[in-house]
């Protein structure tokens, strides 16, 4: 096994925390196992974790936290690590929304991000055959925790109907990510529209794009192509993505409808009756 001490704490975010562990670990006195043993893993996790050839959960950060008492210094760093798990591409983009307080997207082919499953997440991301599927989904989820603040993002989705037709995972795992859009039919901050089939020609047929505003600083519009991402600051790009958004919007149902139709899709053809939950104000 590769000693710890051998790696640079500066290299990454993952080095660091895997080296801090170490650190900490054996400041009190404790193996491997010991420390496995009391936060209800394995020695063998542990030492991986240690060495960066495994990627800690915020789960494992926190038992760890609780154990060694660090007063939340590892659920303060992996944040940054599960960050630094994204495609050096996304990393910008991820480290902007994060910090936006308004974000209008309109998806022509997936969910958004961050309105995905963990399943939904996992059979998208592995279609691009990744050497660390379970780091990418992590980080993945990672970035939904922004919607868990006392004050998110206001945002604003709409879906192509496609999105809810195309069976990512298979049935059970389409069912389970309508019924999370569901939760949102009634939400405080998170919205939903449908662009339905009907609509034909529409305002962004050439695809997906992202607004992004922020208190302070000029608005961002953010788009992908078949392998990176770009954003940009240009006022005439801005102005043009918020017209072409506001005809998208003009163009989807309303929520309630929107919630109707996704209710719909699920019993036509996934094979399931299903009501929207109670849903969260925070």
């Amino acid at each position: 096994m590769a000693n710890i001490q051998c790696l640079d704490p500066t290299a990454s975010p993952l080095d660091y925390y895997g080296w801090e562990l170490r650190r900490q670990r054996e400041a009190h006195g404790l193996k491997q196992g010991q420390l496995g043993d009391i936060i209800f893993c394995t020695g063998s996790l542990v030492g991986q974790i240690e060495t960066t050839k495994k990627v800690p959960t915020r789960d494992f950060s926190e038992r760890v936290d609780a154990a060694l008492g660090t007063d939340g210094l590892f659920s303060r760093l992996i944040g940054l690590v599960l960050r630094s798990q994204l495609p050096a591409w996304f990393q910008p983009y991820a480290e902007m929304e994060a910090k936006a307080a308004y974000i209008s997207t309109y998806q022509a082919q997936l969910v958004y991000g961050l309105l995905q499953t963990e399943e939904y997440a996992r059979a998208v991301l592995a279609t691009g055959k990744p050497d660390d599927l379970e780091g990418l989904l992590a980080a993945r989820m990672e970035r939904q925790r922004i919607l868990e603040r006392e004050r998110p993002p206001l945002a604003w989705v709409v879906l192509d109907e496609a999105v809810l037709h195309r069976p990512i995972g298979g049935p059970e795992v389409m069912r389970r990510q309508l019924a999370r859009l569901l939760e949102f039919a009634s939400h405080r901050w998170m919205h939903v529209q449908v662009l339905p089939n009907k609509a034909g020609a529409h305002a962004s047929l050439a695809g997906s794009f992202t607004a992004m505003r922020f208190d302070g600083d000029p608005d961002i519009i953010y788009t992908e192509d078949v392998i990176s991402g770009h954003m940009t600051a240009n006022p005439e790009t801005v102005r043009e993505a918020a017209l072409r958004y506001a005809r998208l919007q003009a163009a989807a149902h309303s929520v309630e409808d929107s919630a109707e139709l996704i209710i719909r899709v699920m019993e036509e053809r996934y094979g399931v009756c299903s009501q929207p939950e109670e849903p969260s104000v925070a």
